[in-house]
């Protein structure tokens, strides 16, 4: 038989495997399999810049659930898209040329990103490859693409037709750092410290008001005083008109029961827009729209004498005018929460903008009730996306003013009036692909609109609508839980409308990766750990070791002590391969006669196999390599190695064929259990020990073997071997007694000593003791 070197080149081995499985497309979905399906929605990575610790770490996680599900018996459809479509593409071409995509023309720029991005995609495969995933690439996507573009097109017609999309020009959320509109679920908060302001304003005829506002450099959109009914310090000024300081436009003093009398001053002003208050306060008192902030985030001619300014040099210049005036009166440090730009953590401001919306808003309990039908893991998730749903107030504003996107399909004739294409037409874009007399849509969706698509992406919902319902919902969707109020609750909504079905059985949130301090690894805060790095300082497996030592979907510190501990597991596993088989000559077939010893290994190798199946599907990675690892090194190479090795090496051949033989299938099922981890180093074992004699080309395309069968005496019998040979090592230490060194005669006292009787053989061969004299009684060993 062939042997194994005594040390291992695991990166000679990673390397050779992986172009191995990628020649033989060894991972390639088989569309005509009887078995089960196990289909997986994966996340399809930003690809703007190296892969992340983030990508590393949780990708790596579904990917081992994905290889356990293909030995377990299941067709497991694995597809991998790339995500290139939307900001961060924009940014990070821009940032690596130099250059603005707003300074030139459109389909220049897009000519340049996806140059750009195609280098991105071809680095991150390389990447996926290093640590060992088997997706299959001929399924990859981009949500770019013509196919993605397709999808998302007839995803915009068929809401156009269901009268759930509509285009209206009002106040939304608009970055004017990014300069384009944006919807809720695109910001975050953030605690800052600021002043509020209290500021005199002259009334009518006669008198002062004084209001309190954290904005001043909105005075030029002020619209109205507000103040509570109740308020004596304001009730007499209800009705009446204020001057607007510096602009001296007059505006009505109203009340609203929502204003909060004990905050400021108790009287606030209203501006076009400044918050979403507000927004709110606009829409319900039917009030003017004067509106001085301009898309780029500098004043308009409204601001007068600021006219140009951006809104922080505004509020100083202001702010020193209203001092001059006697008119600024104090001025006090509060903290406040603020709403920022996930993408570029600016602020973005109210501005009305003409843009496409999803109406959403009235479909809360329908979603919820749908979402409810999916098995969240862990259950607790499901009341994230429950707050964010019920906490949804602005339909979904679709349209974003940039160069990378999937065209929104539609024209507009002169006035104004809607014409989308033909679903054959599809994919279309209006820039380019004119029509006499109409002009072209010029706004893209936003990127959600499309990533809320990957299982009709995947599944070729676009061309096959036949074939999506077959396959629908699919089984997994894998994903972080700072993306349930975009990625799944837009998935669940498209779901909701176009099929009126859930999009997959189970959601799996897994947590973040953290830096030693406990602190979420982030490129902008600079803590990240680059994991490549560290499959190079390193190798693959014990990185994917790594990942089975956190709990899915809990937030974890990367270790690099795991990794170490890792690959000190792998050599174990090697050298006791390479031990194995070098006391085999050929591989054992017929069944012999066994010894208790290897009934005993054999069950407990059953017991720990369903174990760990269970635990993995539970999602469980962690428990279920837990079980496995302490089997094998603490039951088999602990104890079961040494009780044989007298019969390996002894004379009586029917003996040590049945310890060669136990050996040999016991092993083959722990390598089988490590493979959805060590992907690598078992293929080496398999393919150089093991593949002679089984018909897969793949340890990967083989399926978990029961081996041996469930034997509860031997297993009973054999625990309390090794629980003896453990007591009996204590004893030698304790005297002073090479483990290896011969002792005539012991006496062990045991409640239950004709057990006993039972396993003296095995224990005094394995301990190199003569005899063992045997009395009834509480466990003692002595000389």
């Amino acid at each position: 038989m062939k042997t194994l070197d005594k040390l291992p080149d695991y990166k000679k081995i990673e390397s050779k495997w992986q172009r191995y499985w990628r020649k033989n497309k060894t991972y390639k979905f088989n569309p005509r399999s009887k078995k089960p399906l196990f289909s997986v929605d994966t996340p399809p990575p930003y690809i703007s810049g190296r892969l992340h610790m983030g990508h590393g770490g949780s990708y790596t996680m579904f990917e081992t659930i994905a290889r356990f599900k293909r030995m377990n018996g299941y067709n497991v459809f694995l597809p991998i898209g790339f995500d290139d479509n939307g900001l961060p593409t924009e940014r990070y071409v821009e940032k690596k040329l130099g250059i603005k995509a707003k300074d030139m023309p459109r389909q220049k720029f897009i000519k340049i990103a996806l140059r750009e991005t195609k280098a991105l995609e071809k680095s991150a495969r390389e990447s996926f490859d290093k640590f060992g995933h088997s997706y299959d690439w001929d399924l990859f996507y981009s949500t770019i693409s013509p196919h993605a573009a397709k999808t998302a097109q007839k995803s915009f017609l068929d809401l156009y037709k269901k009268k759930r999309v509509y285009r209206s020009n009002e106040p939304g959320l608009f970055c004017t750092y990014c300069q384009t509109a944006i919807s809720q679920a695109d910001l975050e908060e953030e605690k800052r410290t600021t002043f509020l302001n209290f500021i005199n304003f002259n009334l009518q005829n006669s008198g002062k008001i004084q209001i309190a506002t954290t904005r001043p450099e909105l005075l030029a959109s002020c619209v109205a005083v507000f103040v509570h009914p109740s308020d004596k310090r304001y009730k007499k000024h209800i009705g009446k008109k204020a001057i607007i300081p510096i602009f001296n436009h007059k505006v009505p003093i109203k009340s609203d029961r929502t204003v909060d009398r004990e905050f400021g001053s108790g009287a606030v002003m209203i501006c076009t827009f400044g918050d979403k208050t507000d927004v709110e306060w606009w829409r319900k008192h039917k009030l003017p729209l004067r509106v001085s902030l301009k898309e780029d985030g500098t004043l308009n001619e409204l601001a007068g004498k600021f006219q140009g300014k951006s809104l922080s040099v505004a509020r100083n210049e202001i702010l020193d005018n209203l001092s001059k005036t006697g008119q600024l009166k104090s001025r006090t440090k509060i903290k406040q929460t603020v709403s920022i730009h996930d993408r570029c953590e600016n602020t973005p401001e109210f501005i009305p903008t003409l843009q496409w919306h999803l109406k959403l808003t009235d479909l809360k309990k329908p979603l919820l009730k749908k979402a409810r039908e999916i098995n969240w893991i862990p259950n607790r998730f499901y009341n994230n996306f429950k707050t964010w749903t019920e906490g949804i107030a602005w339909d979904w504003t679709l349209s974003r003013q940039r160069h990378i996107g999937i065209p929104i399909p539609v024209w507009y004739d002169k006035n104004g009036k809607e014409i989308l294409p033909k679903q054959s037409e599809l994919p279309i874009d209006p820039t380019r692909d004119k029509k006499s007399g109409l002009t072209g849509e010029k706004d893209v969706f936003d990127t959600w609109f499309t990533s809320s698509l990957t299982p009709e992406l995947v599944l070729d919902w676009a061309n096959n609508e036949k074939k999506f319902k077959r396959n629908s919902p699919m089984t997994i969707r894998p994903q972080g839980q700072d993306i349930i109020r975009t990625w799944a609750f837009y998935t669940i909504l498209k779901s909701l409308i176009h099929h009126k079905n859930i999009p997959w059985k189970d959601i799996v949130i897994n947590g973040h990766i953290l830096d030693p301090r406990g602190k979420k690894m982030s490129k902008s805060k600079g803590n990240t750990i680059d994991p490549l790095e560290q499959v190079e300082k390193y190798n693959g497996d014990s990185f994917r070791y790594w990942t089975t030592t956190t709990i899915y979907h809990e937030n974890a510190p990367y270790q690099e002590k795991e990794i170490i501990r890792g690959t000190k597991l792998m050599n174990k596993l090697w050298n006791t391969s390479r031990f194995t088989f070098m006391n085999i000559n050929s591989a054992p077939k017929q069944k012999p006669i066994l010894s208790i010893e290897d009934k005993w290994i054999l069950s407990r190798l059953v017991t720990v196999r369903n174990k760990y199946i269970n635990y993995f599907e539970l999602y469980n990675i962690k428990q279920a390599r837990h079980e496995l690892e302490n089997f094998f090194l603490h039951e088999f190479c602990d104890f079961y190695l040494e009780m044989i090795k007298h019969r390996i090496y002894g004379n009586d051949k029917k003996s040590k064929y049945a310890a060669q033989w136990t050996t040999y299938n016991t092993l083959y099922g722990i390598i089988q259990l490590f493979a959805p981890i060590f992907v690598h180093l078992t293929e080496e074992l398999y393919q150089t020990l093991y593949k002679s004699g089984k018909k897969a080309n793949s340890i990967h395309l083989t399926e978990f073997e029961q081996i041996g069968q469930k034997d509860s005496t031997a297993e009973s019998l054999g625990n309390l071997a090794k629980n003896l040979i453990s007591e009996i090592r204590q004893w030698k230490q304790k005297n002073k007694i090479k483990l290896s060194e011969p002792v005539d005669s012991i006496k062990i006292r045991h409640p239950s000593p004709a057990r006993v009787q039972r396993v003296a053989d095995v224990v005094c061969q394995t301990m190199k003791l003569g005899e063992i004299k045997l009395t009834k009684g509480d466990l003692n060993i002595s000389g």
